[in-house]
């Protein structure tokens, strides 16, 4: 695979766990002590970071550097295995209090996702938020 194609894969994936941990360019940079010009080439892909930056990120998101350079999904695969879920878990992964909860979830039926937000909702109701 070529540098680029390497480049792109990191910038995705990067992109991907910030969105996921609804994390800004700034914050990543500074909590991980890095420029945030230096950041923002990684988040373009105009340049791949060293490995020990990677190995850093990948700490940060508690995920194994192989999720950080890895290209995972290809553009065909779906997610979910049941397709009917794939709508419903979409919903769930564009709210921000949920889409923590769903990351690797896959495997989970429309009725398994419905009980975790049922749980979490009473939970929230109980503690009075």
């Amino acid at each position: 695979m070529s540098d680029l194609g390497n480049r792109e894969i990191f910038s995705k994936n990067l992109q991907y766990y910030m969105n996921l941990y609804n994390k800004t360019r700034i914050q990543v940079a500074k909590d991980i002590g890095v420029s945030y010009t230096t950041f923002t080439s990684w988040i373009k892909g105009t340049n791949y970071p060293r490995i020990d930056k990677i190995e850093l990120l990948a700490n940060y998101f508690r995920v194994n550097k192989a999720d950080l350079i890895e290209n995972k999904y290809s553009e065909n695969e779906q997610y979910y295995n049941d397709p009917s879920v794939s709508e419903y878990a979409q919903a769930i992964k564009d709210n921000p209090d949920l889409r923590l909860l769903f990351d690797a979830s896959k495997d989970m039926s429309k009725d398994d996702i419905n009980f975790v937000i049922n749980t979490i909702e009473m939970l929230k109701k109980r503690e009075g938020k």
